[in-house]
C-alpha cells in the first residue's frame, strides 16, 4: 500500500497536468525558464565561450606641428600737415542797423476783486514778507 500512495503522489507531482497554479505563479516559472535558458545559451552553461581577447594597444600618433603664424609688418602712414586757413574778412561799405534793446517795464502786484478791473477800483497789493516782486 505503501508503494501504491508514493507512486501516486510521484505521478501527481511530475505530471504537468495535475499542477494548479494561478497566473503569476505560471508568470515566476516562465521568467525563470527563460533565466535559465539564456545562460545556457548565453555562454554560462554547456556550451562556453572562447576567452574574450583584449583589444590591441590604440596607434600613437605625432599630433601634427602647428602652422607658422607671421604677422603682417605695421604699416605707418604719416598725419597730413594740418591745413591753415585765415578767417574770413568781410567789409560792409554801408551801414549796419541794430535795434536798441527794448526796456520792460515792470509794476507793483495789484489787488483786484472780481468785477473791479473793468470799473478801475484795484488797489495796491498788500506788501507781504514772503513776497518777491
Amino acid at each position: 500500500m505503501k508503494t501504491l500512495i508514493a507512486l501516486v503522489l510521484a505521478v501527481a507531482v511530475f505530471a504537468p497536468t495535475l499542477a494548479f497554479a494561478g497566473a503569476s505563479t505560471d508568470a515566476a516559472l516562465g521568467l525563470g525558464a527563460f533565466a535559465v535558458f539564456n545562460q545556457i545559451l548565453g555562454g554560462v552553461g554547456i556550451f562556453h565561450r572562447p576567452p574574450v581577447v583584449a583589444a590591441p594597444a590604440p596607434v600613437v600618433v605625432a599630433p601634427p606641428v602647428a602652422p607658422v603664424v607671421v604677422a603682417p609688418a605695421p604699416v605707418y602712414v604719416p598725419t597730413p600737415a594740418p591745413l591753415v586757413v585765415a578767417p574770413r574778412v568781410v567789409a560792409r561799405p554801408y551801414p549796419v542797423y541794430v535795434p536798441a534793446p527794448r526796456h520792460v517795464v515792470v509794476r507793483q502786484p495789484v489787488f483786484c476783486p472780481p468785477g473791479h478791473a473793468r470799473k478801475g477800483w484795484c488797489h495796491p497789493a498788500p506788501a507781504h514778507p514772503g513776497w518777491r516782486h
